[in-house]
């Protein structure tokens, strides 16, 4: 049996996520020792993230452990990875996904039809952002950062009508007491990977590899595989208006993908069926730039969009 050590960031969810893969491998006689990193996403607390702009800003100082030999893997949520990770690195499992969509909470309203004009709604990512204000235009959206327990005090203080979260955080850490809608993703397509833990070791660590075999689920590294690269394709890191969403449907993979500009005005939804991941993926990619994606992305990318104000 081995000795593990595992590198997470040290918020509530990331040790969750954390613990959880501690207990499967201890499960299985090994010997599991934590190192909590504090990344550059962590320490950036009063800024949207999508004014931030650095990829891998929640996974660099974690992957400068492993190449650093300090740790031996680190546990992410997939959706913060880089699709493209830097040649040191291999994703070696995929775990068994969680639910991938977003969430309405709230303490007064039972769905985003339910909220007033002009109701408040917190959020700093724009894909949630554009997705919302396609339906709804009369809303405010504000930025909302800090950790799941910070974003909810926020919403019970009144703060905020509404919120929008990841469903697979809320599962996870069980606090889904203010979840009043699990918005479809026909509504709001998810982050690529979102519901889903990215495993990283260092390339070519063949035996840890080896022993992390055991928690890839094909499943969900083929609709992440899927999603990750459509979002390649966009030339996207998690932050930008582009949303993912693949299923398994028996040997074939659905593929829901969209690019939509902050301001909800236009939002390009394609969908598709296919067998290889990658190329599927690449596919929709193809078609939404085609389509306009191309435009809208270079003006986000070029910061020529108004984020929302703070409350």
């Amino acid at each position: 049996m081995a000795l593990l050590r595992i590198g997470s960031r040290g918020s509530q969810l990331a040790l969750w996520q954390a613990h959880h893969i501690s207990d499967l491998l201890r499960a299985q006689g090994h010997t599991v020792e934590l190192e909590i990193i504090k990344t550059t996403g962590d320490k950036i607390t009063d800024v949207a993230l999508a004014k931030v702009g650095t990829k891998g800003m929640f996974t660099k100082e974690i992957e400068e452990a492993l190449v650093e030999n300090r740790v031996d893997l680190a546990v992410h949520s997939l959706k913060d990875l880089p699709t493209e990770l830097a040649s040191d690195f291999e994703i070696a499992a995929i775990t068994t996904r969680e639910n991938p969509r977003d969430v309405f909470c709230s303490v007064k309203f039972a769905g985003i039809d339910a909220l007033p004009q002009r109701a408040n709604v917190g959020t700093s990512s724009l894909r949630r952002q554009a997705q919302l204000m396609a339906i709804r235009p009369d809303l405010k959206i504000h930025p909302l950062r800090g950790n799941v327990d910070t974003r909810l005090r926020k919403l019970e203080a009144g703060d905020y009508d509404a919120i929008i979260l990841a469903a697979a955080g809320l599962n996870r850490l069980g606090k889904t007491q203010l979840v009043k809608q699990v918005i479809p993703a026909e509504v709001m397509t998810p982050a690529a990977g979102q519901g889903a833990l990215g495993i990283e070791i260092r390339r070519g660590d063949a035996a840890t590899r080896q022993l992390l075999a055991f928690l890839d689920d094909a499943a969900a590294r083929a609709t992440t595989t899927c999603e990750r690269a459509l979002l390649n394709k966009l030339g996207g890191g998690c932050q930008v208006p582009i949303g993912a969403f693949a299923e398994m449907r028996g040997q074939t993979i659905h593929l829901n993908g969209l690019v939509a500009h902050p301001d909800g005005k236009t939002v390009l939804r394609e969908q598709r069926d296919g067998a290889d991941p990658v190329r599927l993926g690449e596919e929709v990619g193809d078609i939404l730039l085609s389509r306009g994606g191309d435009a809208i992305l270079e003006e986000v990318y070029g910061e020529g969009f108004a984020l929302p104000q703070q409350p």
